[in-house]
């Protein structure tokens, strides 16, 4: 049997070659797609050192069930499907550690309003010289945990109904009424942001 070219070698020769224990084939696949795999775990997480963390997760999930992997779609579909269900399961986990949290406050204090700080919020600050991107960032960030999740799995992961009511444990009707929602939501963000900003524009 011919030696494989690590460097040249596809990802399925690669997936082939670490199902039968060749780490180095592992490494090499998780140099190809550690960027994409990252950028997925930021997406949901938007906070660079837990995606970090995910992302690092993700992978050694990925070896540990490597076996179990039936080829049956890409590589990097399974890694990302593997990367979004290590996230949901952070972002469950910290909702209800912070729902705890309050409670216990209220508990304690009496109500937690006296324990806030006094913040004024401007939501155009800082927006002169935002770009498309950056605008679409900012409505995403105001959605709930709920509907920002689910228009991340259908709109860029492409994950059907049923697969991202599996994901997040809920009825294929909840899922499309929850994208239905954050469509509109995240449309009508957009368009307050682009009138912020054309006004800000028009007082410089």
């Amino acid at each position: 049997m011919a030696r494989l070219d690590i460097k040249n070698a596809s990802d399925d020769e690669l997936v082939r070659a670490s199902q039968r224990g060749r780490s180095d084939c592992y490494e090499e696949l998780v140099f190809r797609h550690r960027d994409k795999i990252y950028a997925r775990a930021f997406s949901m997480l938007r906070n660079e050192e837990e995606a970090l963390d995910m992302s690092q997760e993700a992978w050694v999930k990925g070896w540990q069930r490597l076996k179990q992997f039936k080829r049956d779609a890409s590589f990097t579909t399974w890694m990302t499907r593997i990367t979004i269900n290590l996230c949901l399961d952070f972002l469950r986990k910290r909702k209800r550690q912070a729902t705890d949290s309050l409670e216990r406050i209220e508990e304690e204090g009496g109500g937690i309003e006296r324990r806030m700080p006094v913040e004024t919020f401007n939501p155009t600050e800082g927006m002169e010289r935002k770009e498309l991107r950056e605008e679409i960032d900012s409505a995403m960030e105001k959605l709930s945990y709920e509907h920002r999740t689910v228009l991340i799995l259908h709109e860029f992961d492409r994950l059907e109904y049923k697969e991202i009511a599996k994901a997040m444990h809920c009825s294929i009707g909840t899922v499309m009424s929850r994208l239905f929602y954050a469509r509109r939501k995240l449309a009508t963000l957009l368009i307050s942001l682009k009138r912020e900003l054309h006004h800000i524009q028009r007082q410089v």
